[in-house]
């Protein structure tokens, strides 16, 4: 059930920090229920549903005008600002009801030339509906229920069973203009409605005032609720869930497959994993390949998860990546067979999307949403989550019953998302997924950071789990990690595991961890000796195997990047326990440089000294300038350059070695210039 969450308490320090003026303090309250029906899943997500409010302002003469703020463009219910609701002249979109006609770009182009503040975001496509209901408040959402009893074959019997007539149905029209007439003709025949039901698209609700409107839409929302209640069967017995080995081997060879059909070079796609009991239940139903192509909840979906998901059987998953190759082509074709039935009746003029699937159902493991980013992938697997709900819903009370394949090509290739076709470069590593091992260190985290600015999903290894969080939430919530000790015997395949757990993948290895060990090298402990190697070397190469074992499966190279040092190459007295393993590791790196080179990994390192973090503390810092008899700042600075470099410098370099396609075997030096550690 929805929970109402509206507070007075809050409602009123909202209209509070919005000043005095009556209009701010309306548009304030219009702000506030539109969050709290954005921060319901079963209500909107991501950029879904839209709300609006109709108020006087004064344009730049000082004259009254009546406005409607909606939610703009781009802007999410669940954030909104009062920026996010720009204010639109009613009186001219009034005018276009008249007319018998408008183009989707024309009436585009009425509500942007109408805006009261030209840098103001697009008003929503759907802002002529809300114009022309006569309510102040006006709120339209795509509630996990609302889309099940809107995708019902009776869905006309359902909805005067439970509303009478206080709930009326508008046919499902295409959002713009025609929509907006039709949905303002139904309800001038019912003008004691409360609400709307936009057949196999959403629900619209209203009121006097933004409580008012906002219990509407939770009221009605959860009569809804309730009666699918009623009818819903027990959840189905998950199959077992597949050992992390087998479910990491499965997204690679499906990260693959997807990648075999992208042009060479371009970043692979980058997934995002649900697996919970009720998913893995829902994917053990008898038809669930019908399931697979009736299409989805609301048209507004196939712009981010297409008409219909890949569904990889157990049988698929147990035939591995010849199998899931197999499965993926299959989907390529059936795409584009979709896309040369229906393009003919747009003359030409529709560029095919990418024919490869957004979202994949796979029995035994869970579902997969499939993006370019992080980002992308889990707003896939949001809404891929929802419409299995309300197919469950829907089968269990009538049959769930969606547009057809004409109706969601038309939104699909709908004229104003192909406009948005090739604009913008995406970042130069978007779609990469890169494991930083040591990621909560200084390098480590400065690294990762380096790689998010570039657009890459990272994975962080780090075996303080406090320190991790704290990197974790530092980078954001498309990231992600794992607390472990990498020392630990079979630490390394688990951590490159629970990365293409996370993403379905691996591109980038960053094997930075490590410790300077001292002593010097005649009185050296054995077990210091012993340990340092186990750090410092055997798990450069434990991660390196892991991690080639993935690019492997995934068909399409890697890169493995090693924090050398420059102790490799210039020892320093007392350091032989840090610099022997790590001379060895400078050999690692040209050996699986020689031997990678021609299934496409590149294999490179950097070279650094004299670097704030764990390895270089403060109290060595201080010591050794004492020593030096200089202050800290000569100390660091104690290169060509005069400089002191910093943790970012090393990372800023791992990432311009990982953007350098055509280098390999090669250490970069970052220390600010040092002779004595020159390779050449």
């Amino acid at each position: 059930m929805i929970q109402n969450r509206w507070q007075d308490a809050e409602a009123k320090q909202m209209q509070d920090a919005a000043g005095d003026d009556p209009a701010a303090r309306e548009l304030a309250l219009r702000v506030y229920t539109s969050r709290l029906i954005g921060a319901d899943p079963d209500l909107v997500m991501h950029g879904g549903g839209n709300t609006s409010v109709k108020l006087t302002a004064r344009d730049v003469y000082g004259d009254e005008v009546e406005v409607i703020h909606i939610k703009g463009s781009g802007w999410d219910l669940e954030t909104m600002e009062a920026r996010g609701m720009p204010a639109v002249r009613l009186a001219p979109l009034m005018r276009l009801r008249a007319l018998a006609a408008l183009s989707d770009e024309e009436m585009v182009n009425v509500q942007r030339s109408n805006l009261i503040d030209s840098t103001a975001p697009n008003p929503s496509v759907e802002t002529l509906l809300h114009a022309y209901l006569p309510h102040k408040y006006v709120d339209h959402t795509h509630a996990t229920a609302m889309l099940a009893l809107a995708n019902l074959p009776e869905v006309e019997a359902v909805t005067r069973e439970l509303f009478g007539d206080r709930i009326v149905l508008v046919p499902y029209v295409m959002p713009g203009f025609e929509l907006a007439k039709r949905a303002a003709e139904t309800f001038d025949a019912h003008p004691h409605a409360e609400g709307l039901l936009l057949v196999n698209h959403g629900h619209f609700a209203w009121g006097p005032d933004a409580k008012a409107s906002y219990d509407k839409i939770v009221e009605h929302t959860n009569a809804v609720e309730a009666w699918f209640a009623e009818r819903r069967p027990a959840p189905l017995k998950p199959a077992a869930a597949l050992p992390e080995a087998a479910r990491a081997e499965t997204l690679a060879a499906l990260r693959g497959a997807i990648g075999a059909h992208l042009p060479e070079g371009a970043a692979m796609p980058v997934f995002d994993t649900r697996d919970s009991d009720a998913l893995r239940g829902f994917l053990m139903r008898d038809d669930l390949a019908k399931l697979a192509t009736r299409g989805v909840a609301t048209p507004d979906h196939v712009i981010r998860i297409k008409a219909h998901p890949l569904h990889l059987t157990s049988d698929d998953v147990a035939g591995g990546a010849e199998a899931i190759a197999a499965k993926v082509a299959a989907f390529k074709a059936d795409y584009t067979g979709y896309f040369d039935r229906q393009a003919p009746r747009f003359g030409g003029e529709k560029v095919m999307l990418s024919p490869l699937p957004n979202l994949a159902w796979i029995e035994g493991l869970g579902l997969v949403g499939i993006g370019a980013d992080a980002k992308a992938a889990r707003i896939a697997a949001d809404l891929g989550e929802q419409n299995t709900r309300v197919m469950r819903d829907g089968e269990a009370a009538g049959g769930f019953h969606p547009l057809g394949e004409a109706d969601l090509f038309d939104m699909e290739y709908w004229s104003l998302e192909q406009a948005k076709l090739g604009k913008g470069a995406p970042p130069a590593m978007r779609g990469r997924v890169v494991l930083v091992t040591g990621g909560a260190g200084a390098i480590g985290l400065a690294t990762a950071e380096s790689f998010r600015a570039k657009g890459a999903n990272v994975f962080l290894v780090d075996r303080d789990p406090e320190a991790l969080d704290a990197a974790l939430a530092k980078l954001g919530r498309d990231h992600g990690g794992v607390a472990l000790d990498i020392t630990a015997s079979g630490a390394p395949r688990a951590a490159v595991e629970a990365c293409a757990a996370r993403f379905g993948g691996l591109d980038v290895l960053v094997s930075n961890a490590g410790a300077a060990m001292t002593g010097d090298i005649a009185t050296l402990p054995d077990e210091t000796l012993r340990a340092s190697f186990e750090l410092n070397f055997f798990s450069h190469v434990a991660f390196s195997q892991a991690a080639v074992s993935v690019f492997r499966a995934q068909g399409r190279g890697g890169q493995i990047l090693f924090n050398v040092s420059k102790q490799a190459v210039n020892p320093g007295k007392g350091f032989a326990a840090y610099g022997l393993p790590k001379a060895a590791t400078f050999f690692l790196l040209r050996q699986l440089a020689l031997e990678l080179g021609g299934e496409g990994v590149r294999v490179n390192g950097i070279n650094a000294d004299r670097i704030r973090s764990g390895l270089l503390t403060p109290e060595m810092i201080a010591a050794r300038s004492a020593a030096r008899g200089v202050d800290e700042a000569t100390y660091l600075g104690g290169n060509l350059l005069q400089r002191e470099v910093e943790a970012r410098h090393v990372g800023e370099a791992f990432v311009a070695l990982a953007l350098s396609e055509r280098t390999t075997a090669h250490v970069m030096t970052v220390d600010g210039g040092n002779i004595e550690a020159a390779l050449r």
